[in-house]
Protein backbone atom coordinates (compact mmCIF):
# COMPACT_ATOMS: atom_id res chain seq x y z
CA UNK A 1 0.00 0.00 0.00
CA UNK A 2 1.67 3.22 -0.97
CA UNK A 3 1.64 5.51 1.81
CA UNK A 4 3.97 8.63 0.56
CA UNK A 5 5.62 10.20 -1.88
CA UNK A 6 9.11 10.35 -2.74
CA UNK A 7 10.56 13.32 -4.91
CA UNK A 8 13.71 12.61 -6.85
CA UNK A 9 15.13 14.94 -9.19
CA UNK A 10 17.43 14.35 -12.20
CA UNK A 11 19.78 16.32 -14.57
CA UNK A 12 20.64 16.46 -17.90
CA UNK A 13 24.10 17.19 -18.81
CA UNK A 14 25.38 16.85 -22.49
CA UNK A 15 28.96 18.05 -23.77
CA UNK A 16 30.24 19.19 -26.78
CA UNK A 17 29.58 16.10 -28.71
CA UNK A 18 25.72 15.92 -28.06
CA UNK A 19 26.87 12.97 -25.55
CA UNK A 20 24.40 12.32 -22.82
CA UNK A 21 25.99 12.13 -18.99
CA UNK A 22 25.10 8.65 -17.34
CA UNK A 23 25.44 7.59 -13.71
CA UNK A 24 26.41 3.96 -12.92
CA UNK A 25 25.74 3.46 -9.55
CA UNK A 26 26.12 0.46 -6.65
CA UNK A 27 22.83 0.66 -4.66
CA UNK A 28 21.79 -1.50 -1.88
CA UNK A 29 24.44 -4.35 -3.40
CA UNK A 30 22.45 -3.92 -6.64
CA UNK A 31 24.12 -2.01 -10.19
CA UNK A 32 21.91 0.46 -11.78
CA UNK A 33 22.34 2.83 -14.79
CA UNK A 34 20.38 6.12 -14.48
CA UNK A 35 20.73 10.19 -14.74
CA UNK A 36 22.65 11.93 -12.52
CA UNK A 37 20.20 12.70 -9.42
CA UNK A 38 18.71 12.14 -6.44
CA UNK A 39 16.33 13.03 -3.70
CA UNK A 40 14.89 16.15 -2.71
CA UNK A 41 15.21 17.12 0.98
CA UNK A 42 12.64 18.51 3.05
CA UNK A 43 12.53 22.21 3.04
CA UNK A 44 13.84 22.07 -0.50
CA UNK A 45 13.06 23.43 -3.73
CA UNK A 46 13.23 20.99 -6.76
CA UNK A 47 15.90 23.17 -8.78
CA UNK A 48 17.97 23.44 -5.67
CA UNK A 49 17.79 20.18 -5.18
CA UNK A 50 19.66 19.63 -9.16
CA UNK A 51 22.38 22.41 -7.98
CA UNK A 52 23.01 20.30 -4.36
CA UNK A 53 23.04 17.16 -6.12
CA UNK A 54 25.31 18.65 -8.74
CA UNK A 55 27.70 20.03 -6.37
CA UNK A 56 27.39 16.45 -4.28
CA UNK A 57 27.60 14.24 -7.40
CA UNK A 58 30.03 15.67 -9.88
CA UNK A 59 31.86 18.07 -7.35
CA UNK A 60 30.87 21.65 -9.32
CA UNK A 61 28.15 24.03 -9.92
CA UNK A 62 25.66 23.65 -12.56
CA UNK A 63 23.33 26.32 -14.42
CA UNK A 64 19.77 24.90 -15.04
CA UNK A 65 18.74 25.48 -18.66
CA UNK A 66 15.34 23.96 -18.49
CA UNK A 67 12.48 21.75 -17.16
CA UNK A 68 12.21 18.21 -19.23
CA UNK A 69 9.78 16.18 -17.67
CA UNK A 70 8.02 15.10 -14.74
CA UNK A 71 6.90 11.51 -14.29
CA UNK A 72 3.12 11.67 -15.59
CA UNK A 73 2.85 7.81 -14.63
CA UNK A 74 2.72 6.00 -11.02
CA UNK A 75 6.27 4.46 -10.55
CA UNK A 76 6.51 2.15 -7.13
CA UNK A 77 9.64 2.18 -5.55
CA UNK A 78 12.44 -0.43 -6.20
CA UNK A 79 13.41 0.45 -2.49
CA UNK A 80 10.71 1.70 -0.23
CA UNK A 81 7.82 -0.50 -1.56
CA UNK A 82 5.24 1.57 0.33
CA UNK A 83 6.75 5.16 -1.45
CA UNK A 84 5.15 6.38 -5.02
CA UNK A 85 7.70 8.27 -6.93
CA UNK A 86 7.81 11.43 -8.53
CA UNK A 87 11.15 12.49 -10.71
CA UNK A 88 11.88 15.89 -12.42
CA UNK A 89 14.38 16.21 -14.85
CA UNK A 90 16.15 19.36 -15.71
CA UNK A 91 18.66 19.75 -18.90
CA UNK A 92 21.51 21.75 -16.92
CA UNK A 93 24.87 22.83 -18.50
CA UNK A 94 28.34 23.05 -16.10
CA UNK A 95 29.46 26.54 -14.92
CA UNK A 96 33.16 24.95 -15.88
CA UNK A 97 35.44 22.53 -17.27
CA UNK A 98 34.18 18.92 -16.04
CA UNK A 99 36.35 18.22 -13.15
CA UNK A 100 34.67 15.04 -11.94
CA UNK A 101 36.31 11.43 -12.85
CA UNK A 102 34.50 10.10 -16.29
CA UNK A 103 35.44 6.74 -17.20
CA UNK A 104 34.12 4.85 -20.79
CA UNK A 105 33.58 1.53 -19.09
CA UNK A 106 30.44 0.56 -17.18
CA UNK A 107 30.26 0.84 -13.16
CA UNK A 108 34.23 1.44 -13.53
CA UNK A 109 34.86 1.98 -9.69
CA UNK A 110 37.61 2.65 -7.55
CA UNK A 111 37.31 -0.32 -5.31
CA UNK A 112 40.71 1.20 -3.18
CA UNK A 113 38.39 3.89 -2.19
CA UNK A 114 34.82 2.45 -1.91
CA UNK A 115 33.55 4.28 -4.96
CA UNK A 116 29.48 3.23 -5.58
CA UNK A 117 29.12 5.87 -8.59
CA UNK A 118 30.91 5.94 -11.90
CA UNK A 119 29.91 8.49 -14.65
CA UNK A 120 30.07 7.82 -18.14
CA UNK A 121 29.11 9.74 -21.56
CA UNK A 122 26.66 7.99 -24.00
CA UNK A 123 25.64 9.05 -27.45
CA UNK A 124 21.90 9.78 -27.06
CA UNK A 125 20.76 8.03 -30.64
CA UNK A 126 22.55 4.48 -29.30
CA UNK A 127 21.87 4.47 -26.29
CA UNK A 128 18.62 1.46 -25.70
CA UNK A 129 15.90 2.80 -22.98
CA UNK A 130 16.46 -1.25 -21.52
CA UNK A 131 20.02 0.27 -20.63
CA UNK A 132 18.73 2.22 -17.97
CA UNK A 133 17.55 1.05 -14.70
CA UNK A 134 14.61 2.90 -13.86
CA UNK A 135 10.87 3.39 -15.55
CA UNK A 136 10.93 7.13 -15.57
CA UNK A 137 14.77 7.65 -17.13
CA UNK A 138 13.46 5.32 -19.93
CA UNK A 139 10.65 7.02 -20.54
CA UNK A 140 12.61 10.67 -20.42
CA UNK A 141 15.36 8.97 -22.92
CA UNK A 142 13.00 7.87 -25.57
CA UNK A 143 11.57 11.82 -25.14
CA UNK A 144 15.10 12.90 -25.76
CA UNK A 145 15.53 10.32 -28.80
CA UNK A 146 11.88 11.37 -30.59
CA UNK A 147 13.00 14.92 -29.98
CA UNK A 148 16.06 14.34 -31.98
CA UNK A 149 14.55 13.27 -35.01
Amino acid sequence: MISRFNVRTYFILYNDLGEILLSDELIAGKKYTKFPGGGVELGEGIEDAIRREAIEELGQEVEIIQHLYTTGFFVESLFKPNDQIISVYYQVQLLDTPRFRITTKKFDFNTDSHQTESFRWAHLGSLHPNELSFSSDKYLLQLLQNAEE
